[in-house]
């Protein structure tokens, strides 16, 4: 199915941004080979120098949008200093993309127990076993942690790390991007001052 085939309506029309994001996820789940719920997420250091690297959005609703990291990594200490962050999903077999923008705040210790129960058995032991973003002396090292926590839990329930939990986008700006012949593409943001607050809608050019 191509990306104009998808087109049941006129996307600028939408009155508000979640569900219309809903609707153009459901179209990534359907059509995006790998990793529809991959996005490019930016966040900026102490200097104000930019990082961006891709994350997996593994839920979102109308708080926000959520992932899940290692506290003590370069993502997780950046953005708990700057309390902000933004996203870009971009699905190109679609020809679509989101950008969205906003304070960041922590889950609940519940929503991360929750998420944090339903990883694989391995991958909960890598989050006790990698220092993420740190230094690190050769893969020997890496495999020999996996061992150790490995056995070290071997029965029973894997609790999570303090270290380890979620993030939640509370998105003031969300940005609709559709391509278009000639580079005339459709653009729509949705803003609003507050997380509380009302949407905005401003058509704008491409």
């Amino acid at each position: 199915m191509t990306a104009n085939e998808l087109i049941t309506g006129d996307f600028t029309e939408a009155n508000e941004p979640f569900s219309l994001f809903g609707t153009w996820l459901k179209d990534a789940e359907e059509n995006e080979i790998n990793d529809p719920n991959a996005v490019a997420l930016a966040t900026v250091d102490p200097d104000g120098l930019p990082n961006v690297r891709m994350v997996l959005l593994k839920g979102f609703d109308e708080r926000g949008f959520v992932f899940y990291t290692n506290f003590e990594s370069q993502k997780g200490r950046e953005i708990l200093s700057a309390r902000k962050a933004a996203m870009c999903f971009h699905w190109k077999s679609l020809r679509r993309q989101v950008r969205i923008r906003g304070p960041v705040e922590i889950v609940s210790d519940e929503e991360a127990d929750e998420y944090f129960r339903s990883r694989p058995r391995g991958s909960r032991i890598g989050a006790w076993a990698s220092k993420q973003s740190r230094p690190l002396e050769s893969r020997f090292a890496l495999e020999k942690a996996v061992a150790e926590y490995t056995a070290r839990h071997a029965i029973g329930e894997i609790p999570r790390p303090e270290y380890w939990s979620g993030f939640r986008i509370c998105p003031t700006s969300i940005e609709f991007w559709h391509d278009r012949p000639f580079r005339l593409h459709d653009r729509v943001e949705f803003r609003r001052q507050t997380p509380e607050g009302g949407w905005a809608k401003v058509r704008m050019y491409p």
